[in-house]
């Protein structure tokens, strides 16, 4: 049984002028609305979705005629968030060896005027 906040997989079904209606794996109606569908701007849907294409979403709730509405942002940023930690823990080690490189050569040239550190 669905509910909201599972990653499911669907088929695109149909392309609206508003979004994309899908079908769930287990048989049940979606419908994935344009602002949901990328990061960016979406003017078209058919830019980023075809039918017939099976995406990976994330439930967010249902709408007003039952259908499950899906996100492919939220899925997406729930993937990057594992990454996240590990992207901020490269870029820290990056900025503290630069760091030391940078007072590594601060000292050499106070050392050279006959200054003290």
């Amino acid at each position: 049984m669905t509910k909201v906040g599972d990653v499911v997989k669907s088929k695109v079904t149909q392309i609206t002028k508003f979004g994309a209606i899908v079908t769930l794996e287990n048989g049940e109606a979606g419908f994935i609305h344009i602002s949901k569908i990328a990061n960016q701007y979406v003017k078209n849907v058919e830019d980023f979705l075809k039918q017939g294409q099976e995406v990976t979403a994330k439930t967010i709730g249902k709408t007003k005629d039952g259908k499950w509405e899906l996100s492919l942002k939220e899925q997406k940023e729930s993937d990057q968030k594992g990454s996240g930690k590990a992207d901020f823990e490269r870029k820290l080690a990056k900025f503290m060896k630069e760091s030391e490189r940078k007072m590594a050569e601060y000292r050499k040239r106070v050392e050279k005027k006959g200054g003290r550190f």
